[in-house]
């Protein structure tokens, strides 16, 4: 296996373009990665990339041979799922990426329940609210929550997420309750976004008697971190726009209060990326037929009993 596994080494060197990068994807130490790389280049008798203390860049060579090694370790890969289906024991490792709000409060609840039904089946979580690179970033599959451009990955619908405009009961004392987007904007109201570097500038959807509207909110604070900005919600500090599951504990307690109820949110789609060569591999069926249907209950928990008390109390 270890010329198997200097082509992995290759191939995550020249996605990544660094060999500390790819030596931390592959759970190793820059040294071993650069023996790989030194191996593979010894063992075809050419230069694989130009390397400087500064600088990786992928030659001629390099990038002609990356098209094959990628082929080989794909038909190695599913050669490995066909034997492993065929016994019916899954094993390896799964690489899943999720935002922040839902990955802390649906999806990573439900990994070790998986873990506990496939005990050969290791998963790792990597949770963020920016924009990943699936494939630069060698994962098995990626929760997508938003609206979705188009996608080269197989796309599995998980669930529509009701959102929820609020505030803390302390602001709305404070600046009063806006009763739609008009006034979100119009009064000046401040609203709380999730931003991150390279991101457009913000805009609310809201539904409106004349169809859906964008509108321009603005605020004194941003946070690439969702739970960050419902902290400072829950301070009094301005107002959010949520998915349901995200503030659904506090909209029960009443810690924060629905605003802006004349012209609603438009449900965020949540959604499970996949790339197609990863489809053959048993243990990314199980892995997300397993998670989506446990998140839809969850997801489905979490919202029915907050807008319940909501139309109660109105």
């Amino acid at each position: 296996m270890s010329y198997v596994n200097n082509l992995r080494m290759f191939v995550r060197v020249y996605d990544l373009g660094s060999m500390s990068a790819a030596a931390r994807d592959q759970r190793t130490s820059p040294a071993v990665a650069s023996s790989r790389i030194s191996e593979l280049e010894k063992h075809l008798g050419v230069r694989l990339f130009n390397r400087t203390t500064r600088s990786l860049h992928a030659t001629e060579n390099g990038r002609i041979f990356y098209e094959g090694a990628q082929k080989v370790l794909d038909a190695i890969d599913a050669a490995e799922a066909a034997v492993v289906n065929a016994t019916r024991n899954p094993r390896g490792t799964i690489f899943v990426a999720a935002p922040l709000g839902i990955g802390r409060r649906v999806i990573a609840p439900v990994v070790p329940a998986f873990k506990d039904a496939y005990p050969d089946i290791d998963v790792r979580l990597r949770l963020s609210d920016r924009h990943i690179d699936v494939i630069a970033e060698g994962l098995d599959m990626a929760f997508h929550l938003g609206r979705l451009e188009d996608s080269a990955f197989k796309v599995r619908q998980v669930a529509d997420c009701p959102r929820v405009i609020c505030a803390a009961p302390e602001y709305i004392a404070r600046r009063g309750v806006p009763r739609d987007g008009e006034a979100l904007v119009a009064e000046g109201h401040d609203c709380l976004n999730l931003r991150f570097p390279g991101a457009p500038e913000f805009q609310w959807h809201l539904r409106t008697r004349d169809g859906v509207k964008r509108y321009n909110i603005s605020g004194p604070f941003e946070s690439d971190d969702g739970d960050v900005l419902t902290g400072w919600a829950l301070d009094g500090r301005g107002i959010i726009l949520k998915p349901v599951f995200e503030v659904a504990e506090h909209l029960r307690s009443g810690a924060l209060v629905e605003v802006a109820t004349d012209t609603p949110p438009l449900p965020v789609s949540l959604s499970l990326l996949t790339p197609h060569r990863r489809l053959r591999d048993p243990k990314i069926r199980l892995f997300s037929d397993f998670v989506v249907a446990r998140c839809r209950a969850a997801l489905d928990a979490t919202t029915v009993a907050p807008l319940a008390a909501h139309t109660a109390a109105t």
